[in-house]
């Protein structure tokens, strides 16, 4: 092998020499926000079409159904009940959790917003575990608050960047003006 064939790849928005544990690290975060992404996106589809898995067909959004009746109606116990009952089925709870839903994905897939994404799944894992409290297995940890820590990870290791379009999203003049989008 030459000397060349050895040297590690060189990253490039720093400029700086990337190990291969580095490397690894960036598409093992990458691989974790597409799959993320999916989760969030295949949920709006399902509840918008009622493909069957976890919506079926009369419930789904396009055929009048409201998609946070089922889950939030259910919240039938831990401290907040009165609130999520109260907002299960509403237009506007229905809306903004899809288009939540929606958005998250479609960011966390693309790689582009990964802060906001990221940001904005975290309170929404945060409010779907508050809904279920106690959580059955578990005294007080649930997959909702394990996904919530990471995608927090996510958006502060900049996990756009691989994969994804995020070094593209950063470079424009808006991001470049409000770094929060990035």
């Amino acid at each position: 092998m030459t000397a060349m064939a050895n040297r590690p790849a060189t990253e490039p928005a720093t400029g700086t020499v990337e190990t291969p544990r580095q490397k690894a690290t960036r598409y093992v975060f990458a691989v974790v926000r597409l799959a993320l992404g999916w989760y969030f996106l295949w949920a709006f589809v399902d509840k918008t079409f009622g493909l069957g898995f976890s919506t079926p067909t009369e419930r789904a959004w396009i055929n009048g159904g409201h998609p946070t009746a089922g889950f939030l109606g259910n919240a039938a116990k831990g401290p907040f009940t009165g609130f999520y009952n109260g907002i299960a089925g509403a237009v506007w709870a229905d809306t903004l959790f899809m288009v939540g839903l929606a958005a998250i994905g479609t960011a966390l897939l693309l790689g582009i917003g990964t802060r906001v994404a990221a940001a904005t799944g975290a309170l929404l894992y945060v409010m779907m575990w508050t809904a279920v409290l106690p959580p059955e297995t578990n005294p007080f940890l649930d997959d909702h608050l394990v996904n919530a820590t990471v995608l927090v990870g996510l958006a502060l290791y900049g996990a756009g960047d691989t994969l994804g379009l995020g070094r593209v999203w950063g470079r424009l003049p808006l991001v470049q003006r409000m770094p929060w989008l990035k």
